[in-house]
């Protein structure tokens, strides 16, 4: 099995989570301004990632450029990767490529710990993401604590590009933000982004 065959059931199971499918960790959080850059840019390629609808053009043309502001917030302190195999334990089926790793890092060239942020992009809604997502983030786990990296919080995303709904995963409970946010609120999505990123700096 490899983190795509993964259903939210199925991980669930397999992995004896606890789960808070109502939570409520991002409602708080202060929104980030955008860029004017980021606004142009997406006034431009939302409309194009809609008409095409497959997941490569939301990730190409609206999820890629939202994270590429956030390296920017953070004056490229972290670091972030795109399409990149991520295989941690391949009896568990914690293998495959990942759409997007946000790592707490500025080296590019390759990844290295922690790794605190998964964005998986679908083409339907975020929860047909969410199995895939959460096998992603018990891999990001076990790839901090083999690098001797503490981190308590893992975070993820499941998004179809306009639409955003987040994850956290604190050992074995996952906690899913019942909140989805659609790209028109990309400050509250960025301030949630960016608010994930400072929790562990």
């Amino acid at each position: 099995m490899a983190y795509s065959n993964f259903t939210i059931e199925e991980v669930l199971k397999a992995f004896q989570l606890e789960t808070d499918e109502a939570a409520d960790f991002s409602s708080k959080i202060e929104p980030v301004s955008p860029s004017a850059h980021l606004t142009t840019a997406l006034a431009k390629k939302v409309p194009l990632a809609v008409a095409i609808g497959t997941e490569k053009a939301s990730s190409e043309l609206i999820v890629t450029d939202v994270l590429v502001e956030l390296r920017e917030k953070f004056e490229d302190r972290i670091s972030i990767f795109s399409g990149i195999d991520f295989s941690v334990d391949v009896e568990k089926g914690l293998t495959g490529v990942c759409d997007f790793l946000v790592s707490l890092s500025p080296v590019q060239f390759y990844l290295e710990a922690p790794i605190i942020i998964l964005v998986e992009a679908k083409r339907e809604n975020p929860v047909s993401g969410f199995g895939q997502c959460i096998a992603e983030m018990l891999a990001a786990q076990r790839f901090n604590a083999e690098k001797g990296n503490e981190i308590t919080s893992i975070y993820g995303a499941a998004t179809t590009g306009t639409m955003w709904q987040f994850l956290k995963m604190e050992g074995q409970q996952l906690y899913i933000d019942k909140e989805v946010y659609a790209i028109g609120q990309c400050d509250k999505i960025l301030g949630i982004l960016a608010s994930m990123v400072e929790q562990q700096v």
